[in-house]
């Protein structure tokens, strides 16, 4: 009876790892964001898979209207003038989680 080779995996494709789409960053975990949010008819549409920090944080500093007419692409998120200082941040951080509340509108 003959072995069968076992194909050799690299390292980096081991890991549970995985990228977000918004800051670029190799996490743990994602969560699936509407790029038009549900309440504004996005239901079926496109999606985009993010970190629990950026996915806070959109949630926290742009309301659904505007995510639905201004932000309704990963291009157009990462060029939001309201999360550029987030960006940066969060790209020099090994953060996971964050806890932040959204604002009451």
């Amino acid at each position: 009876m003959r072995r069968r080779k076992q194909e050799w995996t690299p390292p980096e494709a081991l890991t549970n790892e995985t990228r977000c789409g918004l800051c670029e960053r190799e996490v743990q975990h994602t969560s699936r964001h509407h790029l038009v949010p549900r309440e504004e008819g996005g239901r079926y549409g496109p999606t985009v898979e993010l970190c629990q920090p950026c996915h806070s944080t959109i949630h926290l500093l742009l309301s659904n209207r505007e995510l639905a007419r201004y932000y309704n692409s990963v291009e157009r998120l990462r060029q939001a003038e309201e999360l550029q200082k987030y960006l940066h941040w969060v790209r020099r951080n090994r953060v996971e989680r964050i806890s932040n509340r959204r604002a009451r509108r």
